[in-house]
């Protein structure tokens, strides 16, 4: 919560090291901000023939299965631990900035969140094969809340965002 911050308090970094996903959501299209209001009227009022909009837990974990179901290649693994090992690493990749920028690399959990993040990005394109492009599609929402930059990157207004953009450009697809 950007705005009031009374109350809260930043998470640690090993917690914040827990969540598979940190995803930025901007603010809704005013069609969009109409779609919410109609919705929550409709389950403040206990809209029937619905369990105001609740999914029931067996469709949840059936998916769940499914995306686990979803192959990844050995290719696809060694990018994974590639891209991740980049973080760690980041003087192997001479004539870049990325050791300037990065001060702590991704743990293990990043590898993790690569990995299940790919299987559901193909999941839910409808195909049982993870590829290179949904681990990078996923990757700065994987990797962006793992990442500390050096105070010069900060200092420099280099986001991880950006960083994370050089990692995928550097990185090769074995």
């Amino acid at each position: 919560n950007p705005i009031e911050q009374e109350g809260t308090y930043p998470l640690p970094e090993a917690q914040t090291d827990r969540f598979l996903l940190h995803v930025f959501i901007g603010y809704s299209s005013d069609d969009d901000e109409r779609k919410i209001l109609r919705l929550v009227r409709g389950e403040d009022a206990g809209l029937k023939g619905q369990e105001n909009g609740k999914i029931p837990a067996q469709v949840v974990a059936d998916a769940r299965k499914e995306v686990l179901a979803v192959q990844v290649s050995e290719a696809v693994e060694k990018y994974i631990v590639a891209l991740i090992a980049a973080t760690r690493r980041p003087a192997d990749y001479k004539g870049t900035q990325l050791s300037k920028w990065i001060k702590i690399g991704a743990s293990p959990r990043g590898t993790l969140a690569l990995d299940r993040g790919a299987r559901a990005h193909a999941w839910l394109d409808g195909r049982d094969t993870a590829t290179p492009d949904d681990v990078k599609a996923v990757a700065h929402a994987c990797l962006r809340h793992r990442l500390i930059l050096t105070y010069e990157a900060e200092a420099d207004g280099i986001t991880k965002d950006a960083v994370l953009d050089e990692i995928l450009k550097q990185v090769a697809v074995s």
